[in-house]
């Protein structure tokens, strides 16, 4: 068995502090290092599973730090799905942005989307006969219509279509277009939806403990002539050379630990959700795959002293959408919607396809009129900002990242230089893509991981924990990587908490918050000899994760959350007070769409930003005392006032924000509606094209600067100009 990983913390004469003065050479492994590994095996289940007797571990890539990290400027997007048409539901806009931006595109799915064989018209009877081959084909033809038109050229424009050749003797269809520089390949590897002995072949090839194996299908029309055998090493090992092949900057996948959903039988059937998960359980195991893959890319690249792959990774939620407020606003839900459009097609259309000319039933207005609602939003399983960074006393910027699953580090060259140095690498892999921060009082930074302890199908263990890399002195390198658990007791839950958030109270103690999988949250709290105490819930239900927490001006931790209604607070009396859930808050506050970012304001008051559901609008609130919207004040009958809500202009856009006050005054960070990052809160605020994720805000003095990731998995550096403030209105 796997055991659970609390490394002890380095001692004088251990290996050399990651990321310091000797984390160019590289540490010799340790025991404890041994324990860090992770299980490549086969799962009980997509939603869960345990390990069986007998069955032996697959390590990844060492944990240990200083590994040589390989570096790339050129920007390479790929995304794993499991069905034609996920990436046009769950990733956009994010994918057309990469693409705007000349980034090239490789899509790979992994099944045939042949479901039933019935391409359905609207408003006409199901075809008698099932035909897979055929349907198959035409949701393949409506990818190459939707792809074409996002990459500006006509709809029926020709691709090139070929045989890729894949790991063990196994085949792809492959299409090509490219519009000048910008180019897109779409690779089918056409595993079954459906088998004879199971509804969803997919999961059952993760989770089947006796080695099962499938055919790929053969599309109609298609440049194939065999079928592929596949079994769960053959896709994992298909997906690792894909990765080889194409050295992608940026991998996307769906959700591999979708939320524990209670829907009764009926509905579940009809949203198509796996049973208590919130989404479709080809989505789950796709993306089981695709990380177990990404494990051992990096495991595989760095024996023998290789270098860790430069990429960072994107998990999208997939039928998530449906259950929860939705934050695409209108202009930006119009264009996603657009291109489900020639995905969709028409039987009348003349696409050159004699199988079918798109997936008929999705096309024209249905995805805006489906009551699933899943194009209205696009939610990523990891948010928050990335990288985080800090200023350093001589004024560089330092941010912290990961990559190729690893915590890295990078610095500026210089104060204001806008240049980086080479990431170091810190270790601690194989984790999920955003990390929290918090600094001691002594300046010391504390970072957390979200770490995949073990990924494993066929039986093998599937466990999630947090881990926490603490600073030896400000500026300077780390302790050994050490394990904090996890707030839930078993395997499967323990996989549906979310990214860590920390912050540092006026009296010194660290509180450590994660969503549970209860959708509430969850707290430890690391006491001032550095000590930490066990985990405890704090309570509240149904929020969404990308959880925002403060200490105010009078040392009052408070944590925000987006609830399904309104917005959830906790916070303390008094500074050394237990923080504690205020019921009733969160009806109080407007429901936001996407996740609260807070700011503390003078004499304790909390400013937060957010969004609206399915609103441009950037608004704000100002919250009075740790009561929050019932500090508001009361009206004459005697119950609380809403708390003044207040419309934030120059940032309107989609998305979350990131805010800080300096000297006085808001600075935010953001997309606006076609994506750009802006920077609003000094003279006429600043945009750029192209970003991973939210990007962070990093105050030194009374200047700030926005830091981020593009899609060559660099970061960058906006500074604003001048010194306008951002104006706001009463709503």
């Amino acid at each position: 068995m796997h055991a659970a990983i609390t490394p002890a913390p380095v001692r004088p004469g251990d290996a050399p502090d990651p990321g310091g003065d000797g984390g160019a050479r590289r540490p010799r492994r340790r025991t404890v290092v041994a324990a860090l590994s992770v299980l490549i095996g086969i799962g009980a289940g997509a939603a869960g599973c345990s390990m069986p007797p007998g069955r032996t571990s697959v390590p990844t890539a060492d944990p240990a730090p200083g590994m040589p990290i390989a570096g790339s400027r050129r920007a390479q997007l790929m995304q794993i799905l499991a069905h034609p048409d996920d990436d046009l539901y769950f990733m956009n806009p994010d994918t057309q942005q990469m693409l705007d931006a000349g980034v090239p595109l490789v899509c790979v799915y992994v099944t045939a989307g042949e479901h039933n064989g019935r391409n359905l018209i609207p408003g006409s009877a199901a075809p008698p006969v099932p035909d897979r081959p055929a349907y198959a084909s035409a949701r393949h033809q409506g990818l190459r219509q939707a792809y074409a038109t996002l990459l500006g050229l006509d709809k029926f424009t020709p691709w090139t279509k070929g045989v890729a050749a894949l790991r063990g003797d196994r085949q792809a269809e492959i299409n090509t277009l490219t519009n000048g520089d910008r180019r897109v390949e779409l690779i089918f590897l056409n595993l079954p939806m459906h088998t004879r002995r199971r509804r969803n072949a997919l999961p059952g090839l993760w989770k089947d403990r006796g080695g099962i194996g499938v055919q790929s299908v053969v599309p109609a029309d298609s440049p194939l002539r065999r079928s592929s055998p596949y079994t769960y090493d053959g896709l994992i090992d298909v997906l690792v050379g894909l990765m080889e092949q194409y050295r992608p900057t940026v991998v996307q996948t769906l959700d591999p630990d979708p939320d524990i959903q209670h829907s009764d039988e009926r509905t579940r059937k009809k949203d198509s959700e796996q049973p208590g998960y919130s989404d479709h359980g080809d989505h789950t195991a796709t993306a089981c795959f695709s990380w177990a893959a990404m494990i051992r890319w990096v495991r595989d690249a760095t024996g023998d002293g290789g270098r860790v792959p430069g990429f960072v990774a994107t998990s999208f939620r997939g039928y998530y959408n449906r259950h929860w407020p939705k934050n695409l606003p209108p202009q930006v839900l119009k264009t996603k919607a657009s291109h489900l459009v020639p995905y969709g097609g028409d039987p009348e259309w003349a696409c050159g396809n004699p199988s079918g000319c798109g997936d008929y039933a999705v096309g024209g207005v249905r995805p805006l009129r489906n009551k699933k609602g899943w194009v209205r939003s696009t939610h990523h399983r990891y948010p928050g900002p990335r990288p985080v960074a800090v200023a350093e006393k001589d004024g560089r910027l330092t941010a912290y990242g990961v990559l190729g699953l690893r915590a890295v580090r990078w610095r500026e060259t210089a104060p204001g230089s806008r240049r980086w140095t080479e990431p170091t690498d810190l270790g601690g892999g194989p984790l999920a893509p955003v990390l929290g921060q918090t600094a001691l009082p002594d300046g010391r930074l504390l970072l957390f991981g979200l770490r995949f302890a073990a990924i494993g199908g066929r039986g093998a263990e599937n466990r999630r924990e947090i881990v926490l890399l603490e600073q030896t002195v400000r500026g300077g390198g780390f302790r050994a990587w050490n394990g904090l658990g996890n707030p839930e007791h078993t395997d499967d839950r323990s996989r549906r908490i979310g990214i860590p958030v920390a912050v540092t109270g006026g009296d010194g103690r660290v509180h450590l918050f994660v969503r549970n999988a209860d959708k509430g949250i969850s707290s430890r709290i690391r006491a001032a000899d550095g000590s930490w105490g066990g985990w405890h819930d704090l309570g509240g239900s149904d929020v969404q994760d990308g959880l925002s927490a403060i200490a105010d001006s009078k040392g009052r931790v408070h944590v925000f959350a987006a609830a399904r209604r309104g917005v959830h607070h906790w916070t303390q009396d008094e500074p050394g007070a237990p923080v504690t859930f205020r019921a009733g808050s969160g009806g109080a506050l407007p429901t936001p769409g996407d996740e609260v970012t807070a700011v503390p304001l003078p004499a304790g008051r909390v400013e937060l930003y957010y969004r609206r559901p399915a609103s441009a609008r950037l608004i704000s609130v100002t919250l009075d005392g740790p009561g929050g919207a019932e500090d508001a004040g009361h009206d004459e009958a005697g119950a609380p006032a809403a708390a003044p809500v207040r419309t934030t202009a120059g940032m309107d856009g989609y998305g979350p924000v990131g805010a800080v006050s300096v000297a006085g005054a808001p600075v935010l960070v953001g997309r606006d509606r076609t994506g750009r990052v802006q920077l609003v809160g000094r003279a006429g605020g600043v945009r750029r094209p192209g970003s991973l994720d939210s990007p962070c805000l990093v105050v030194a003095g009374s200047s700030v600067a926005a830091v981020g990731m593009d899609a060559a998995a660099q970061p960058w550096v906006m500074r604003p100009v001048g010194t306008a403030t951002v104006p706001v209105r009463a709503r």
